[in-house]
């Protein structure tokens, strides 16, 4: 096969994702070659797209991995939509496995760009072993799901500057664009003809693990945004009475206004839908309660804690999941537990709709600054440089968190790139200012009925925490002197200086004669 014949780029692994990523490059006028580990997928998902003109020409099956990997242009751009285990950095798994098959098929100068959600110290392992041995790696987080994969996701490429720009003009016309004036996602299609203008929602994150460790961020937001939300409609629910549809308008009402965001959205459709199986009821009602994770938002979780990074409202987003998976303990415990004996009256219920409003839109502001202080750290941690302007500019189209006010996070970092905190930003320590009496309002309306606001709670608890000039830590440090000789730090002494009390046996200061 002649090299003009060849395709531009290759995709291993055909589920849901594989599939419509594929069908969004051939779109965009790219020949792309596919390959599944069983064959029956590949023959299906070219079966199935046959009427898909003019695109499905540009789609080629192969049942054998030599054959595919001989079909690519080189330096040959093989993507890999394999699911990842690896958390450890020496862990190993089906990416590795698919990576040790193509190593004596591939020639030196490569590229092979993981597009699955990996663990970043599983790419920045492999990205190391891979250079040394003369090819290219790039680890890409990809969000937007199955529509974002199909029409125009948010990619999030890590590795060298030269890898990049080979994937970059595939990357580009393939991702979501965005209107640079307003940061709203412009449609994909206009009368079924792939569109370019716009910003597009993908840049070159850093090297090795620094895209998939900025798409486990994007994730561990989405943890919170998804848990503030359900928070929001149990308020309205259990202290209001609101039904699904009722619930649905306020929700659309919010989307036409600062909340506007997917899955403000997406929340509107869903609870004005009946159910499937019997149209009298909401379909929301009929689905369990126990929610389904794949390790992400433990993932961000984890990192904060072991770089020492305040993400609490985050990872009370993950306890919370963890809290739902107990159903049948919970069941039991509402039997034996019991709440407030009294209710307590939350007053004019549209002034209460918007109290729930405030508290939304406040704790999401946490929970973003809480991601990008995250994110600050971790490029000292693992010498990368980020952008933290053109990383929230990527995340307003394609992704799962995209929202109008990732507009106004990508000009607090244009103006400020030293930024330290999101919160400190004019306008959106403005935004806190003008909510946090609502917010704080919410919270105790929760907790004076017994209704949990967890993500509420703790995002109220960081804001609370980080404006504070003194915090009890004082007395804790003392004792962790006491019991430890851990030292202690004076106030009226430089910081880095520290000295140790002589604690007497019985713990008590010893009395002058």
């Amino acid at each position: 096969m002649p090299d003009s014949k060849k395709s531009d780029i290759g995709l291993i692994g055909l589920a849901v994702m594989g599939q419509n990523l594929v069908l969004n490059m051939a779109d965009h006028g790219y020949q792309v070659s596919v390959y599944n580990r069983t064959t029956s997928v590949t023959e299906a998902f070219i079966a199935d797209n046959k009427e898909n003109e003019p695109s499905a020409e540009r789609v080629l099956g192969f049942d054998s991995l030599p054959e595919f990997v001989e079909s690519i242009a080189k330096p040959r751009k093989i993507v890999l939509l394999v699911q990842s285990k690896a958390v450890l950095p020496d862990d190993r798994d089906a990416v590795d496995k698919v990576i040790d098959q193509l190593l004596p098929l591939i020639d030196k100068g490569d590229i092979i760009i993981d597009g699955g959600n990996s663990n970043w110290n599983a790419t920045i392992r492999r990205e190391k072993d891979l250079t040394e041995a003369g090819y290219e790696f790039i680890g890409s987080g990809v969000s937007g799901g199955e529509l974002g994969a199909r029409f125009g996701p948010s990619l999030m490429p890590g590795g060298s500057a030269k890898a990049w720009e080979s994937l970059r003009p595939i990357w580009e016309a393939i991702a979501a664009k965005v209107d640079p004036k307003t940061g709203k996602a412009i449609e994909t299609y206009k009368k079924g003809v792939p569109i370019t203008e716009g910003e597009t929602c993908t840049t070159h994150i850093g090297t090795d693990g620094a895209g998939h460790y900025v798409k486990m961020v994007h994730n561990g937001i989405e943890y919170i945004d998804m848990q503030l939300i359900c928070e929001a409609y149990n308020l309205m629910k259990s202290l209001l009475g609101l039904k699904p549809d009722a619930m649905s308008k306020v929700f659309g009402e919010w989307n036409a206004g600062l909340l506007d965001s997917f899955l403000i959205e997406i929340t509107t459709d869903i609870l004005q839908q009946r159910d499937p199986e019997n149209a009298g009821d909401f379909f929301v009602d009929k689905v369990l309660d126990t929610a389904g994770q794949k390790g992400t938002g433990k993932w961000t979780s984890t990192s904060a804690l072991d770089m020492g990074i305040p993400a609490n409202a985050i990872a009370e987003a993950v306890f919370a999941r963890c809290l739902s998976a107990l159903k049948e303990e919970r069941v039991q415990a509402s039997s034996q537990l019991n709440g407030p004996s009294e209710k307590t009256d939350v007053g004019n219920a549209e002034a209460f709709i918007e109290a729930i409003h405030d508290a939304l839109y406040s704790s999401k502001i946490c929970a973003y600054a809480q991601g990008f202080q995250l994110m600050t750290e971790a490029q000292t941690e693992y010498d990368w440089k980020l952008d933290f302007a053109e990383i929230a500019k990527i995340f307003r189209g394609g992704c799962i968190i995209r929202a109008r006010f990732l507009q106004k996070i990508t000009e607090a970092y244009q103006n400020n790139p030293g930024l330290v905190n999101l919160m400190l930003d004019p306008f959106f320590k403005g935004e806190l200012h003008r909510c946090q009496q609502n917010w704080r309002r919410v919270v105790a309306m929760g907790v004076l009925n017994g209704v949990s606001t967890p993500a509420f709670s703790s995002a109220l608890a960081y804001f609370d925490g980080y404006r504070s000039a003194v915090l009890p830590a004082n007395l804790l440090q003392a004792q962790r002197d006491y019991f430890g000789a851990h030292t202690y730090e004076r106030t009226d002494k430089p910081r880095g200086q520290f000295f140790h009390v002589d604690w007497p046996v019985d713990g008590r200061p010893q009395e002058k004669a």
